[in-house]
């Protein structure tokens, strides 16, 4: 039998199948349909369905595929390797909670800092023994180029560009790469650096959508031999979620 994993975030829908920890399947999406998910079924034999949203709004096709399989509804508690410690476990992200999850299945008993880049970027750090404090969130690289755009009435709305290594802009474009990208490396590196003195040999997880980007960010960072980049890291927290959760 297969799971069928469904991540909803703030710009994409993520799918995929899993048979156990194996993962057969997986997509991303800008508008996910019942086309989408009766060709799934039709493909595998999924028995059942896990669901995270961090919208409000029930999308359409979900009552639809409640008619074929059974569907779980993911929260907090169903991440039974974490112990969390978040002072605000109610409004804490549930795709935060799932990559951590992800994280303390993949590398057990490492200390490991997720670092999760899409809309926004998140960092949350969770110890050998399964122990999540917190983390931060910021913008994430494309909001930060379309905000100087809208919030200035001079700025032009500039794309990232995974080329750029200058210093410093000598045009207003290359000046916003540069403003953009460099502190977006300096950020980085800055948390890195923070959560390094508490583990030397802390394990570092790039995920989200961003992930290839920020590797080359970092690519000659001296913490280049710690990174690991898992792009489907909440999918696979998820999918550890609903294993558990049928134990």
């Amino acid at each position: 039998m297969a799971n069928l994993v469904i991540d909803i975030g703030n710009t994409l829908t993520k799918v995929a199948v899993f048979e156990q920890q194996q993962l057969l399947e997986t997509g991303h999406y800008a508008d996910a349909d019942t086309a989408l998910f009766d060709e799934l079924l039709s493909k595998y034999n999924v028995d059942k369905a896990i669901i995270s949203s961090v919208k409000k709004d029930t999308p359409y096709w979900l009552a639809v595929l409640s008619t074929r399989v059974t569907v779980v509804h993911f929260t907090a508690s169903m991440a039974k390797h974490i112990t969390n410690h978040y002072l605000t476990p109610h409004t804490l992200g549930l795709d935060r909670v799932a990559a951590v999850n992800g994280a303390v299945n993949l590398f057990p008993r490492r200390n490991s800092l997720v670092i999760d880049g899409g809309t926004t970027i998140t960092y949350d750090w969770v110890d050998g023994g399964g122990n999540y404090f917190g983390g931060s969130i910021s913008p994430g690289l494309n909001t930060r180029y379309k905000a100087l755009n809208h919030y200035t009435s001079g700025l032009p709305l500039v794309e990232a560009d995974g080329s750029f290594e200058m210093d410093y802009g000598n045009s207003t474009q290359t000046a916003i790469q540069s403003g953009v990208q460099n502190g977006l490396k300096y950020e980085l590196a800055g948390f890195i650096e923070t959560y390094s003195k508490k583990d030397k040999q802390l394990n570092i997880i790039l995920t989200g959508g961003d992930s290839d980007f920020f590797d080359t960010l970092l690519k000659n960072s001296i913490f280049a031999p710690q990174i690991n980049i898992e792009p489907n890291l909440v999918l696979i927290g998820l999918n550890a979620a609903l294993l558990q959760h049928n134990d």
